[in-house]
């Protein structure tokens, strides 16, 4: 930025001189009433929140491009700004102006980027904003990742890429953290083609190096290693977890003393779901709308506190995978159901309780107002009613082991030294109590008791003067006086001093006068400074006990997750599901719990599943749309899931094995932006299955290979089959649907894959979809039926018809089961990896039947000549007599 040619004000220079700190920001510089922006900063926030842009000097020839926005508004302007990327700094004037010598001092307090965002009107209170950091060194990655606003600090490592990037998605961060070092290469390709949501903000290398680093987190922290943190060993895991504190300081410009812990884990500690499968398995979001509606937390989540929302979002993004850390929070969830009188009671404390999480954020970092400490006090007054009402309860996850004393005290600070109507900011004053502080109630009775004050002069006055008439007014020019009528204006004192002549009256002052003028109008300004003051005190006290009160919101949280799970248990019917480590998956009578709740109460149809690893371990499952394939896929999915969430699941009876990562191919949508058809979008998730799949895994395949032609996708899921069934000789966990009804032969070939169909029922030219999968498998789909209800016009279901009964009826794929398993080699695919190889092939008339009638389905035979169809006829078997 050149001031060269400019006018060369000190407010301009010290602009620039700030500026170029922070030449990556929009600097908000402030301004009395209003934060003005200049230079480029200006026209930028112009365009961007679509506000005049203005200039200084607008007569000169190089004016200065400006604009502003008004102080009190600030956070709705910089909100816009962060949803579209941008960094704003903002610079406040740093002394008063009445007293300041020159131009006003001014600094930067502190820098807004979408990662770290404080402002409640910024944040959604269900979600957690995360700012990440990643690096790789040595063939490894690191995470670390923060949310400011509730002082979650965690970091983790992989040797695989794909990990990291799948916690990347998991965590959806606002920001995301790379060394300069890292810029275009393979990491930062990679982060920008799997997660285009986030800002990318690159720090200087010298950030990430390992003592810098190590230094930083030991002086956070106040110990003298790391290792009760998990991170001691791992330089890359402190290298990326300092270079993230360390941002978060330069730019809150102050000590985190909210950070007070930093969590090590594995991403091979809980059940691992992908972005594909969160997004098909419809976790979090509905993918036809994007909302939550119609998704598993929508019907699990019936968490009250702000805070209890966040966590378990958490548990249904990272379900455990340890077994006896799932049967303890089975437990603590079986106490909440068979306690149905205490969990009413309980549930109606935590809607009382406040975000006590970020409420503590805002107080360590001087950012609360006098009702966020108001807030608290009446959160932390529901603590002991919360506790009380747990008595029935044993599990360590609902028992407050905090000094309920300590407690105590922080709610009598507040209660005895905060009014409890004190407004929203501190300049509003009559926020400390009059009776907490002496001062504080004289002050005040000044400014209260004015108006008898002056009527006790203005009698005084008339008795010294006789006049009595006269009279003590007060208005914003001339502040006090005494007013005599021209007739009696002989008769005042001499110490009077006349300030203002009127047509009919005179008005005077007086030393006196002057005084309690003084005395009052200086009240309200000495009142509110000193209640600043006392605010600021009482704001660290609490302050010194935000470990304590941490402790508090993290306990209130966990009750929240547990007794919602327990109230969507009781309300529809889940069992609590047993465990083994035997890889055995059996549900009796499974439903889907979303689709179950959408549904009139007793409608939805149930279903058994069994998987095992013996006999039954992919289940091939046939039937025609609309039947309810998917459903059961994903029904048996979420049972899983909802298991190791700690969640009663919904079923008559559910035993789950323990599952290190759950698989879902279940549709796809042409990525037409990256050049991706469906096909290929379809066989790049079925790779990255195969790549990281283990036999304690689950896989839903639906309708793998439809995205090409019908031999080309039926070989493919043939193939895939074969592979998942020898897996490391273990074989897979697998359900798979398909329209190929020719699968089903797999089962005379392949010992461990089992039949199944999802039942009709013909009536007449009428199909009644029964929704029960059975044994076997299925040799039709229904298409034509579902077309018809689909309300395709007559003649075209009247015609497919014809056609389908002419292609039927010699069908090269209705070969026959024993010629097909003849035609396919039965070796085994027995691989500890892909690529695949030497998978099985099939007879090469096979292929060339295939495409005639592949070609024959394509003929208008509207439009053919004799003479074309005996040509076509004729090319046709000179093909088959080749072969």
């Amino acid at each position: 930025m050149i001031l060269d040619g400019l006018k060369k004000t000190p407010m301009l220079e010290q602009f620039v001189s700030i500026k170029k700190e922070y030449p990556d920001t929009l600097l908000f510089y402030r301004m009395g009433d209003f934060y003005e922006l200049f230079f480029r900063d200006a026209q930028i926030a112009s365009k961007e929140l679509n506000i005049v842009l203005t200039s200084r000097d607008k007569k000169k020839e190089n004016a200065v491009p400006m604009c502003g926005v008004p102080a009190r508004a600030v956070t709705t302007y910089v909100s816009r700004l962060l949803e579209k990327g941008y960094k704003v700094a903002i610079c406040d004037q740093v002394e008063d102006p009445a007293t300041a010598k020159g131009i006003v001092k001014r600094e930067v307090v502190r820098v807004i980027t979408p990662g770290m965002v404080l402002d409640d009107d910024l944040l959604n209170e269900k979600t957690n904003n995360y700012l990440v950091c990643v690096d790789t060194r040595k063939e490894e990655y690191a995470i670390s990742s923060m949310d400011v606003s509730t002082a979650n600090f965690r970091i983790t490592s992989s040797h695989k890429i794909d990990a990291i990037l799948d916690e990347i998605r998991r965590l959806t961060p606002k920001e995301i953290l790379l060394s300069k070092s890292q810029e275009n290469t393979s990491l930062h390709e990679a982060i920008l083609q799997c997660y285009k949501h986030a800002l990318i903000t690159f720090l200087e290398p010298l950030s990430f190096h390992e003592k810098t680093t190590r230094k930083i987190l030991l002086h956070q922290f106040s110990t003298l290693t790391l290792e009760a943190f998990g991170c001691e060993h791992s330089p890359i895991q402190i290298s990326v977890a300092g270079a993230l504190l360390q941002y978060v300081k330069n730019t809150q410009k102050q000590d985190l003393i909210h950070i007070t812990n930093l969590e090590a884990y594995s991403l091979e500690k809980c059940l691992l779901i992908d972005d594909n499968t969160c997004r098909n398995l419809e976790l979090l979001s509905n993918i036809q709308t994007g909302s939550s509606e119609g998704t598993l937390i929508s019907i699990l989540d019936e968490t009250y506190t702000a805070m209890g929302a966040r966590l378990f979002r958490r548990w249904i993004r990272y379900p455990l995978y340890h077994v006896d850390a799932i049967k303890d929070r089975l437990q603590a969830v079986e106490e909440a159901f068979s306690c149905p009188n205490e969990r009413v009671e309980v549930r109606k404390i935590l809607k009382e309780i406040a975000d006590i999480e970020r409420l503590t954020t805002k107080i360590a970092l001087n950012r609360c107002t006098p009702r966020d400490l108001l807030g608290l006090k009446d959160s932390l007054y529901q603590i002991p009613l919360l506790t009380k009402s747990l008595f029935c309860c044993t599990s360590p996850f609902l028992q407050f082991s905090g000094d309920l004393q300590k407690l105590t005290k922080i709610t009598t600070l507040i209660e005895e030294a905060i009014s409890p109507d004190a407004p929203t900011t501190l300049q509003e004053g009559h926020v400390i109590r009059p009776e907490y502080n002496s001062e504080i109630a004289h002050f005040l009775s000044l400014s209260v008791d004015a108006k008898s004050n002056l009527a006790r002069i203005e009698q005084r006055e008339r008795e010294i003067t006789g006049i009595s008439s006269l009279k003590v007014g007060f208005n914003r020019v001339f502040g006090y006086y005494i007013e005599i009528s021209k007739g009696q204006v002989e008769k005042a004192p001499m110490y009077y001093i006349r300030k203002q002549t009127l047509a009919n009256a005179e008005r005077y002052i007086t030393e006196d006068l002057k005084k309690f003028e003084n005395l009052v109008m200086t009240a309200d300004e000495k009142r509110i400074a000193l209640e600043q003051t006392i605010f600021e005190n009482i704001r660290q006290q609490v302050a010194s006990s935000v470990s304590f009160l941490q402790e508090i919101a993290s306990f209130v949280a966990t009750v929240d997750c547990i007794f919602s799970l327990a109230q969507v248990a009781d309300r529809q019917n889940y069992v609590r599901p047993h465990l083994n480590q035997e890889g055995s998956l059996q549900l009796i009578a499974a439903r889907h719990p979303v689709i179950e709740y959408m549904l009139p109460p007793g409608t939805f149809v149930p279903n058994d599943i069994l998987l095992n690893m013996h006999d039954q371990q992919i289940l091939i499952i046939t039937g025609p749309n609309m039947a309810g394939k998917s459903t059961i896929l994903r029904q048996t999915a979420l049972c899983v899931l909802m298991a190791h969430m700690g969640s009663f699941v919904p079923a008559a009876y559910a035993n789950v094995p323990l599952t290190d990562r759950i698989f879902t191919r279940v549709g796809a949508l042409d990525n037409l932006s990256q050049g991706q058809s469906t096909f290929m979008v379809e066989m790049q998730e079925t790779a990255y299955i195969l790549r990281n799949t283990t036999p304690d895994s689950l896989i839903l395949m639906d309708e793998i290979g439809r995205g090409t032609s019908t031999f080309d996708g039926f070989s493919i899921a043939w193939a895939i089959t074969e592979y998942l069934h020898d897996l490391h000789q273990k074989g897979v966990k697998t359900l798979f649907a398909t329209h190929y009804h020719e699968l089903i032969w797999i089962e005379h070939i392949r010992s461990r894959v089992k039949n199944f169909q999802v039942a009709v029922k013909e009536e007449g030219e009428d199909v009644v979809f029964l929704h029960t999968l059975l044994p076997g498998g299925a040799d039709r789909s229904y298409g034509i039926y579902v077309a018809r209800l689909a309300g395709l016009p007559n003649p075209i279901i009247r015609r497919a018809q014809k056609i389908l009964s002419r292609v039927e009826a010699s069908n090269s794929l209705k070969i026959g089961k024993s010629k097909l398993c003849q035609n396919i080699k039965t070796s085994s695919i027995v691989q500890k990896g892909l690529p695949l190889e030497n998978s099985s092939t099939i007879d090469p008339s096979f292929e060339s039947q295939q495409k005639i009638f592949s070609e024959l389905g394509e003929i208008d035979t509207t439009q053919l000549t004799p003479l074309a169809a005996l040509t076509k006829i004729h090319e046709w078997q000179s093909q088959i007599k080749k072969k």
